[in-house]
């Protein structure tokens, strides 16, 4: 479903995305992991097309990024770290004028939104402004926003900022649907581990703009030593030992010891 190979991003001397390749089949929820600053969010974006990568190739439901843009941003949703809406239009006006980019019919348009609106909890601000909503209110916009032309892609960069311990449940069982129902392939990247280790089929985690593992969480888990420990004892092991790693380069390249000034 979604191919990627050789994802290859920098600003100016800094590396933040280095050659890398995943492979998310039809059906799955899949993880990104990383520390603030380890190249997921450079990484989604290129997947997505709001970012040109430097070199690399992206492939979503048989659609080349680089050749194909519109197709495969066709199939693609994105539910950014942030909630960016138009604050002057109302709920409604936003949803209808997000079907009409896809070209929806309007009967098609009108159902999926009283659907969504309904599934989200927004059914009674539906002719409200924007702008008066809370920031949790603007993120459940945005999922349905992103879900209206039922994409084969889901990319979601942090999804649960804003959002309460109701919204946190609701999204959480709703990946699961989305991926056994609609057999959607939803990218994921998220600080809040617990929600990973609970909806995660397989996880990669990136550090330094490298995948320093891939796998399920049982398989993350052999990889890091941690045969019984959870998602984020698994992290921070393999994040600690890639980063010790990495200190060992540099030290090596340098002619000093790790954490000796030069």
């Amino acid at each position: 479903m979604v191919r990627v190979r050789g994802l290859h991003k920098k600003y100016g001397d800094f590396t933040a995305v280095d050659h890398i390749d995943l492979d998310v089949p039809r059906g799955e929820v899949f993880g990104v992991l990383g520390p603030n600053g380890a190249g997921k969010t450079t990484t989604l974006r290129m997947i997505t097309g709001l970012i040109a990568p430097d070199r690399g190739d992206v492939v979503i439901d048989g659609h080349d990024l680089g050749r194909e843009p519109v197709n495969a941003r066709r199939v693609t949703g994105f539910i950014p770290d942030r909630p960016y809406v138009y604050d002057k239009l109302t709920t409604l006006e936003y949803l209808r004028f997000i079907g009409g980019l896809y070209k929806m019919k309007a009967n098609h348009v009108a159902d999926r939104i009283d659907e969504l609106l309904t599934l989200f909890g927004l059914k009674e601000w539906a002719d409200s402004l924007i702008e008066s909503f809370s920031h949790g209110m603007k993120q459940r916009l945005v999922f349905c926003g992103a879900l209206l032309p039922e994409p084969s892609v889901l990319v979601v960069d942090e999804p649960m900022v804003g959002l309460d311990p109701r919204g946190h449940r609701l999204i959480k069982s709703l990946f699961r649907e989305l991926v056994a129902d609609k057999k959607m392939s939803i990218l994921l990247s998220t600080h809040t581990l617990e929600v990973a280790e609970e909806v995660c089929d397989r996880i990669v985690i990136i550090n330094h703009g490298r995948i320093v593992a891939r796998g399920s969480l049982g398989e993350l888990r052999l990889e890091s030593g941690q045969t019984d420990g959870n998602l984020e004892q698994v992290f921070l092991r393999i994040t600690e030992e890639s980063q010790a790693e990495r200190d060992q380069a540099v030290a090596e390249r340098f002619g000093h010891e790790p954490g000796e000034r030069s």
